[in-house]
């Protein structure tokens, strides 16, 4: 599909929030309420072990937290980190018909 660049931008912007609303992103079965409860339904009925927690035990609790908020001075924990952003290729070339 192609789009104008003021209709991509519209059709983008339906994405985005007012300033002072919030995204809810953890609804139904990851829930704060029943969170707990589900997942562990969930993996039984999947026949999924529970995680072990070697994730938790990997953060040795003497060490002080490389990163703090400077909001609020709690630790931060890193979840995810992204590698440095590749340049974009070319499309590959066509072969010239002789």
């Amino acid at each position: 599909m192609t789009l104008s660049a003021v209709e991509f931008m519209c059709r983008f912007l339906l994405h985005v929030l007012p300033r002072g609303l919030h995204r809810i992103r953890h609804y139904g079965l990851l829930a704060n309420a029943g969170r707990k409860k589900n997942l562990v339904l969930a993996r039984d009925l999947l026949h999924v072990p529970a995680p072990t927690g070697a994730a938790e035990e990997a953060i040795p609790a003497s060490a002080p937290p490389t990163f703090v908020c400077r909001h609020c001075g709690a630790a931060m924990i890193i979840i995810e980190t992204f590698a440095r952003v590749q340049h974009t290729r070319t499309p590959p070339l066509q072969p010239q018909a002789p």
